[in-house]
């Protein structure tokens, strides 16, 4: 029940879509070999073996099907490295080469991370959930979640209730007015959760729609926000030294954020006024209070009864050095009433 696959489609599809396609299941002594192509079966034998129990698939892709087909190595070995995050101690032999995780997802993230982690990785297990994470000197969130296996790329229910509780429970902790963006800023994190019967919101099985754990279970985000809630405030609270430098990194996320919201408050300000005094300006190169250019000097504007009569003359006028401005409305005569 726990499974990302319920229905066989995928084997059957691969099957299906394959030259040559063979199945051996090992059990008790015993071996069954089922061989087709195509999607037909041709061979169907059971034999004794003296092989451990296992499952052995070999498949051809069905080269009238996929012409000049390839395999992306890294793909591949990137998912079998996920499967060993997932499954401590599991050894895999992919093209010679051994990979084999000791410490899941702590391995992931340290395989990963571009950044040194400011405090020792936070590893923490529960009966179908399992989380690790840091904090780093970078900008932003990065997350890897897992459902049942399954790479979710695109997250879903239990990252979204992860990054909610776990900002949630430490500011809690602290007891301190925080903002969840700081608490989260530089947070390299790493979650996986078993679900029974998960629904995924397409079939490429990315993003985890399940609003529960199981068919009449506790919801996704009361059971991984539990889970958080018990179990990091009980590390920080055994690990003063890990909080205080958590504390610090929050403390100067929010500076950084509150200066840059000053800075941009700034420039939209200058921004707006420029907007407002400059609407009909039509600009030169040079102006007078440059420090450099030869024709600083020569600068001038000219000063229009608005856009209309400003149309001819931007036009003919020397952009290097003359400058026009339309006005609203015709100006009065200041002349005539002295």
């Amino acid at each position: 029940k726990k499974s990302v696959g319920l229905n066989g489609v995928g084997v059957k599809a691969v099957n299906a879509l394959s030259s040559r396609f063979e199945v051996r299941s090992y059990r008790d002594g015993k071996v069954r070999i089922a061989t087709f192509a195509k999607g037909d079966l041709l061979t169907d034998t059971t034999q004794n073996t003296t092989e451990e129990n296992g499952t052995y698939i070999f498949f051809e892709p069905d080269n009238l099907l996929f012409e000049n087909y390839s395999f992306r190595p890294e793909f591949v070995e990137t998912m079998l490295r996920n499967y060993t995050y997932l499954n401590t101690g599991l050894a895999i032999i992919y093209n010679g080469q051994r990979i084999l995780s000791r410490n899941g997802l702590v391995d992931l993230l340290n395989d990963n991370m571009t950044a040194v982690g400011l405090y020792p990785i936070i590893h923490l297990k529960g009966e179908d959930i399992e989380i690790a994470f840091t904090h780093t000197g970078q900008y932003g969130e990065e997350y890897y979640s897992f459902v049942n296996g399954q790479h979710t790329t695109q997250g879903g229910t239990h990252q979204s209730a992860f990054k909610e509780h776990i900002a949630r429970t430490i500011k809690e902790y602290f007891n301190k007015n925080m903002d969840y963006s700081d608490i989260r800023n530089g947070l390299v994190a790493a979650i996986a959760v078993n679900v029974e019967e998960p629904l995924f919101e397409s079939q490429t099985k990315i993003k985890l729609g399940s609003t529960n754990m199981a068919p009449g279970g506790p919801t996704v985000n009361k059971f991984v926000g539990d889970f958080v809630k018990t179990e990091v405030d009980n590390y920080l609270h055994k690990h003063t030294d890990v909080a205080d430098v958590m504390l610090q990194k929050i403390q100067e996320s929010e500076k950084e954020r509150k200066a840059i919201a000053g800075v941009t408050k700034l420039a939209r300000e200058r921004a707006k006024k420029a907007n407002l005094h400059n609407r009909k300006l039509r600009d030169c190169r040079f102006h007078l209070n440059d420090v450099k250019g030869d024709k600083k000097e020569e600068s001038c504007i000219f000063i229009t009864e608005g856009d209309s009569a400003s149309g001819s003359i931007t036009k003919s006028r020397d952009v290097n050095t003359q400058a026009v401005f339309s006005l609203r409305g015709k100006p009065l005569n200041s002349y005539g009433l002295t």
